[in-house]
This record gives structure tokens, C-alpha cells and sequence, in this order.
């Protein structure tokens, strides 16, 4: 008897927390015992992108989707969906906006969510290339080896006007040809898996769930610029990641798709694998070669830039995961192809991580151009608890809040840019009515502060003189000059600091500045945090006239400062109070306020 139906259970690192592998073997086990073994089957796959509600599993066909299950589930669900051919409606999630991976046919009529990078994760075994090969693998590979010449490859990136995906936003295909026109007897190629935003965990996931599409695309580019040699450089807690590369470097060179005389072509490449101890700045290229060579991570001027002169002083091509996972489609395909998806200036398709205050977090991949109002309610599904929007921070810590005014601006390089913020590297952390802005822009320069590397001034000097301001008005002591200050030191470090990390470390200060002035006047005019955030701003008080003596705050209070007996009015000693809230929390008369 045929397979009839296949169940995917996630595997990424999220699900995987929450028991993902017990579901996984719950499920083989009852398939087993319920004697359907060989109607279904069950396959462990990377994220399937509903992150908030794993363990996830979906059901081929028919494209139905469980979330939260867990391993007493798994006789009930094969029960229903493999024995009956019934949903079990307990465990259904809602996926009106679910992801539709790309076909053969075009992509004209695609739905919010249109998965290239991601096309595979969810969908087959991350550990078996056969999963792969049979969804188009290395075809692409085989495809440039016999019918392309370097200068077609190039053509086709540069028809299809992929962007790197890391940040900057610059054009793949230029990257490349600066490469392959430099000479030099070595060169090399580099995929910058150093993933370190708050929030982010795109390119984890990619590797998780895909991690062939990662070496087809590396050994392509080897191909088209003249290199034999890939390095991977990815953080060190990532061991899943790290774990699915080995295999997958394993299996490929067993099929020979890596290694010496590729395909028969007589074409030699390798990957190697190096792991990095998770600093944010390694996420900037100069740094991450100095890491990769056993130096400190530590960013230099440029020119010349890697193309010309990177590893070892070899002229090296460096993408992230991202921009890489695009390569096999496009090679595949061709560049028109990827060029109808998105934006005329910003073509294809962007991963993120949404996170923060919104109801469906996880992994998504959409077209360029798409807004930020359909990203937030059509596919976030809102903010939860029927809270206000505030504000969305994209770009981390390299990037800027953006606002309710601006919910309608298309996404992609350009708009972001304009509005003081940027694409990154693909975080996009949702903000409600109950965050402090102040309080968030403190946070990331508290960030930035541990993760400079200290070489340059403005960077090493301006960020901790940026928390030391912000500090500074979030425990009510901010002077109105503080401000002033703030935009001094942000402008210059702008202008001055040697990289990346430094020249937009201002960023998110400047720009909450920017839309919220009125909170930071509030912070240092009125010594109080609207967001009752700030813990020294905030004062919890009880209405005598509202109060009747119930000791349910009291009962609440963790350092006992609230006093007065049963039935009659009760009081805080606010020397004593840490702020904590429970007891407005406890209240059921609204006799406890905050201010």
C-alpha cells in the first residue's frame, strides 16, 4: 500500500524545547500500534514557522496544521486524521494566513506569505538529502556545472537584483564579480551564520530545516568565482544548526556533490565549519574573517573590502544564510524569476522573526513591498489582549522603532531607510501600549555597550555615554540637556565610528526620540513613566475612599509594605515598595492605582 499521508512533525530548535522529538515518537509508535504504518507516515522537518504554537504538525495533503501537541496527543490525532481521515478540531490552528511554497507555474498569484529561503523547511528531513534531491536539489548545482559559464551566473544574479540579505542591502551579483575578476590563485567563500539581533533566529532556522540549500548555493558561488574552499562561521550555541551541517557536509561529499572533481566535472570544492563564541560585532564581515584566522574579532577600515582582499588576504565572497538560500532558485530558474516577487528596487522575498507583543510569533517569509500593517494583523494576527499597537523595532539594535502612522509603508530597503529605520538582518520585535520607549531604547544601547569591541572611540566611548544618559532619565535625574546630548553624541558616532555596529548603535535612541518625544519629556519634566516601566518613576497608591479592607493586595505583596486592618482602608509604605505591581494587579475594586 502507498503512503497516503504524511505527518510533519517540527523539529527546529523552538518545538524541539517543548518535547518536539517525543511528539515525533509518539506519533511513529501509535502509526505502529494502530496498524497504519504503511498508510502514513511521520517525518521530523525544520520549522514550520508557527512558533508560539509548537510542538507543531502538519498533515500532507491538505495542508492541516496542529499546534500544541504533545506526546499524550499522538494516539488521538492518528486515531482521527490517519485511521477516520478526520481533523481532530481540539488541536487545529487557525491558517488563513499560512505560507504557500513556490511552484513550478509563477508566483502572480501568492498568498501573504510566499516561502523561497524557507521553501524546504517544514517540508522534508533535514537530515536526509535524499528529502532533498527529491524537491530539486543540486539540480541547480548540476545545472551551472554543464549548461553556464561564470558570466551567466553573474547575469542571472544580476537580472534577478538580489540584495544581500545581512543589512546593507548591497547587490549580490556586484559582490560576486569583484570576486572572480580579482586574481589570485586562492579565493574563498564565506556564509555568515553569525546570527546575533535580539529576536532573531532566521538563519538558525534556515540551517536547522535546510542546511543542502546553504552548501548548493556556497559551492555554486565557489564555482562562479574561482574558489575551492567555503567556511561557515556560525555561533557556537547553534548546536542543532552545527549538527545538520555535519551531516549534510557528510552526505553531500558521499554522493559527490562536494569534494574533489564535483559531478565529474573536475570541478573541487569543500566546506568547512567554524564556530564562533556569539559576539555581535563578528557579524560584521572584517570582523568575522579576523575570527575566522584566529584573531580578535575586530572590524578594519575599508578598502580593500573582503571581495579583493578577506581571508588570509584572498580575495573572498561573504553572504549570510539568507541570500545564499536564494541562489539555488534563482540559478534554477532563472532571474525574472525571482525579479516578478517584491519591488522593483528590493525583488524577492524577506524572512522574519516576528516577536514581541503579537499574538502568531514566529517565522515568516514574505514579498518585498508587503506592509506593515498586513505582516502585524493579517499574518501576527494583532496584539493580544486587545492591547494598542505602538510600535514595531526592525533592524535590532542596528535599527529604529516605526510607528501606527506609518503601518501602511511597504517594506523593503528604501521606505525603511527613510523612516529612520532599517531592513537588518530581519527582527521584528512588536511593541503594545504597556512598553516604555525610553526604557526599550536603553535596553539596546545596554546591548550595544557589551557588544562593542572597544577599537574605536566613538563607538567604545559614545554607547556607554548613550547609557549613561538614558540611565540616567529612567531613574528620574534627566535634565532637559540630556536630550541635546543624546542627539550630539548619536550624530557623531554616526559619522565617526569605524563600523557598522557603532555608526547605527544610535539608532534606536535617536529614533525613538524621534516619534516619542513626549515620553521623554515626561521621564524628565513630570519624573514619571507613562508605561509605568521605569520602576523609580512609577508610585502605586490605594484610594482610601475606594478601598474596603479585603487584604487581597496585602495577601499579594511580596515585602508585606502594605498595612491596615480587615475592613477598613489600607496603605502602602512607600519606602518599602519595590514596585513590583501585584497589587494592582490583586485589586478588584480599582482603589490601587499607578502613576
Amino acid at each position: 500500500m502507498a503512503i497516503q499521508t504524511y505527518l510533519l512533525v517540527c523539529n527546529g530548535e523552538g518545538c524541539t524545547a517543548r518535547h518536539g522529538t517525543d511528539v515525533y515518537e509518539a506519533i511513529k509508535r501509535e502509526l505502529g500500534d494502530q496498524g497504519v504504518s504503511a498508510k502514513a507516515q511521520v517525518v521530523r522537518t525544520g520549522c514550520l514557522g508557527h512558533c508560539s504554537q509548537g510542538p507543531v504538525v502538519k498533515v500532507l495533503p491538505g495542508d492541516i496544521v496542529y499546534g500544541g501537541v504533545t506526546p499524550a496527543d499522538a494516539r488521538e490525532l492518528v486515531a482521527e486524521q490517519v485511521v477516520k481521515g478526520q481533523p481532530l478540531t481540539r488541536l487545529l490552528l487557525d491558517t488563513t494566513s499560512h505560507t504557500r511554497n513556490i511552484r513550478l507555474e509563477g508566483v502572480a498569484d501568492h498568498r501573504k506569505q510566499f516561502r523561497v529561503v524557507l521553501r524546504n523547511c517544514g517540508v522534508i528531513d533535514p537530515e536526509k538529502i535524499d528529502d532533498y534531491l527529491a524537491r530539486d536539489g543540486y539540480a541547480a548545482l548540476a545545472k551551472m556545472l554543464t549548461e553556464m559559464t561564470p558570466d551567466q551566473v553573474i547575469a542571472t544574479l544580476k537580472k534577478s537584483g538580489l540584495r544581500g540579505r545581512g543589512g546593507a542591502g548591497f547587490p549580490t551579483w556586484m559582490k560576486w564579480k569583484f570576486t572572480k575578476d580579482a586574481v589570485s590563485e586562492q579565493k574563498y567563500v564565506v556564509c555568515n551564520a553569525d546570527e546575533g539581533d535580539p529576536g532573531a533566529y532566521m538563519d538558525r532556522s534556515t540551517i536547522e530545516g535546510d542546511p543542502h540549500s546553504i552548501l548548493e548555493a556556497m559551492t555554486i558561488a565557489g564555482w562562479t568565482v574561482g574558489a575551492s574552499t567555503g567556511i561557515i562561521y556560525i555561533r557556537a550555541e547553534y548546536p542543532l544548526a552545527i549538527a545538520h551541517l555535519e551531516t549534510a557536509i557528510r552526505q553531500a561529499h558521499e554522493l559527490g556533490l562536494l569534494g574533489k572533481d564535483i559531478l565529474g566535472t573536475g570541478f573541487d570544492f569543500d566546506v568547512d565549519i567554524r564556530l564562533g563564541a556569539g559576539a555581535f560585532v563578528c557579524g560584521e564581515e572584517t570582523a568575522l574573517l579576523a575570527s575566522i584566522m584566529g584573531q580578535r574579532g575586530m572590524p578594519i577600515p575599508r578598502p580593500p573590502f573582503p571581495a579583493v582582499s578577506g581571508l588570509w588576504q584572498k580575495p573572498t565572497v561573504i553572504n549570510n544564510v539568507e541570500t545564499y538560500a536564494n541562489i539555488p532558485m534563482i540559478v534554477l530558474r532563472g532571474g525574472e524569476w525571482l525579479a516578478n516577487v517584491g519591488t522593483s528596487k528590493s525583488p524577492g522575498t524577506k524572512v522574519f522573526a516576528l516577536t514581541g507583543k503579537i499574538n502568531n510569533s514566529g517565522l515568516i517569509e514574505v514579498p518585498m513591498g508587503i506592509t506593515l500593517r498586513e505582516i502585524i494583523y493579517d499574518i501576527g494576527g494583532g496584539i493580544p489582549g486587545g492591547k494598542a499597537f505602538k510600535a514595531v523595532q526592525t533592524g535590532g539594535p542596528s535599527g529604529g522603532v516605526i510607528t501606527a502612522d506609518y503601518l501602511d509603508t511597504p517594506i523593503d530597503y528604501e521606505h525603511l531607510q527613510a523612516l529612520g529605520s532599517i531592513m537588518g538582518s530581519g527582527g521584528m520585535i512588536v511593541m503594545d501600549e504597556d512598553d516604555c520607549m525610553v526604557d526599550v531604547a536603553r535596553f539596546y544601547q545596554e546591548f550595544c555597550v557589551d557588544e562593542s569591541c572597544g577599537k574605536c572611540a566613538p563607538c567604545r566611548i559614545g554607547t556607554r555615554t548613550l547609557l549613561n544618559l538614558l540611565e540616567k532619565i529612567t531613574s528620574g535625574r534627566g535634565e532637559a540637556e540630556d536630550l541635546d546630548k543624546i542627539k550630539e553624541v548619536g550624530t557623531a558616532m554616526q559619522k565617526a565610528a569605524l563600523c557598522g555596529l557603532g555608526q547605527t548603535a544610535p539608532n534606536p535612541v535617536l529614533s525613538t526620540m524621534h516619534y516619542f518625544p513626549e515620553e521623554y519629556r515626561a521621564h524628565i519634566e513630570d519624573r514619571r513613566c507613562p508605561a509605568g516601566v521605569c520602576k523609580e518613576l512609577v508610585l502605586y497608591e490605594i484610594d482610601e475612599d475606594k478601598c474596603i479592607g479585603c487584604t487581597l493586595c496585602a495577601r499579594k505583596c511580596p515585602v508585606n509594605t502594605i498595612v491596615g486592618e480587615r475592613q477598613k482602608p489600607h496603605r502602602i509604605i512607600q519606602e518599602n515598595c519595590i514596585k513590583c505591581g501585584e497589587c494592582l494587579k490583586a485589586c478588584k475594586f480599582g482603589a490601587v492605582s499607578r502613576r
